[in-house]
């Protein structure tokens, strides 16, 4: 895949976005530089400099632009039935990073940064607070809807995070992205056990 589907960045800086993971996915996190994402925008490094101070501004304004799309993609979740809307979202966390397997080793080694730069950090736990959040609604509301059993949602969603997360990390460890199917397949049994 060479961009990231469907999106543009707040600011406008779509191009820039699109650049960067390009960069990324090309060179990883330890070897991006700011020159190489300038090759991959068509501009001099001085074009990215005008938006963007350093490199981890870029980078931090690039997971600012991952979150606000896959925000979007759970909002664009169309079904409020309970059930088919957390296998949407079940979907959105394992099935779609298989589409971006370049994106996801880069998304990994900037996690592994995520202890010694605050706004990595920042970014990821924005991140994680929204996927839970998100996990625990569809939860509750399928529990008052009857569709789930009366289960601590906080408690569900974060072992459906820690599957996906697992599945994700493993994918990229292993170069295997048959670990996404097998942590989607394990989610659904969670659900089956757990919710039903």
């Amino acid at each position: 895949m060479s961009e990231l589907p469907d999106g543009t960045a707040a600011d406008g800086n779509s191009d820039i976005m699109q650049a960067t993971y390009r960069a990324l996915r090309d060179h990883g996190y330890a070897d991006l530089t700011v020159q190489r994402i300038a090759d991959e925008y068509g501009k001099s490094t001085a074009a990215i400099h005008y938006h963007y101070d350093t490199k981890e501004d870029l980078l931090a304004a690039f997971l600012d632009y991952l979150l606000a799309r896959f925000v979007d993609a759970i909002r664009d979740i169309e079904t409020t039935d309970p059930d088919a809307r957390l296998s949407l979202l079940l979907d959105e966390l394992l099935a779609k990073p298989a589409e971006t397997q370049g994106l996801s080793v880069a998304l990994l080694e900037m996690r592994s940064q995520a202890p010694y730069n605050d706004a990595f950090r920042e970014r990821f736990a924005q991140n994680d607070e929204y996927v839970r959040y998100a996990l625990k609604a569809v939860i509750n509301h399928g529990i008052d809807e009857g569709a789930f059993a009366d289960v601590d949602a906080e408690r569900a969603a974060h072992a459906l995070l820690s599957i996906a997360d697992g599945g994700r990390t493993r994918a990229v460890v292993f170069d295997d992205m048959s670990e996404l199917e097998l942590a989607r397949q394990t989610a659904s049994e969670y659900v089956d056990a757990t919710l039903r």
